[in-house]
């Protein structure tokens, strides 16, 4: 997918912002830490993994479209394919 650098850059961070958070989870795990505060932890994990993946939707559904075999009704179902991945 060829999404531009500054799209890509943030992407780029909120996966590694939800990285950090899945390490924190687990040491939060590990070390008997609160039900409810490795909750919050995995929920913020959840958020930005969620929001990367829109991101990168939503400035690649062209392209994505293109990839397809070029019918609007393939191109249709696989965009809302893609979509529903993350849902």
């Amino acid at each position: 997918m060829n999404v531009d650098s500054q799209t890509m850059a943030a992407v780029i961070k909120r996966l590694r912002r939800a990285q950090g958070q899945i390490g924190g989870v687990i040491t939060m795990i590990e070390e008997g830490r609160d039900c409810a505060d490795v909750v919050t932890q995995l929920a913020a994990a959840s958020r930005a993994l969620d929001r990367a993946g829109f991101k990168i939707i939503a400035t690649g559904l062209e392209q994505c479209a293109r990839n397809g075999d070029g019918t609007a009704d393939t191109d249709r179902a696989r965009l809302e394919k893609l979509f529903l991945s993350l849902a």
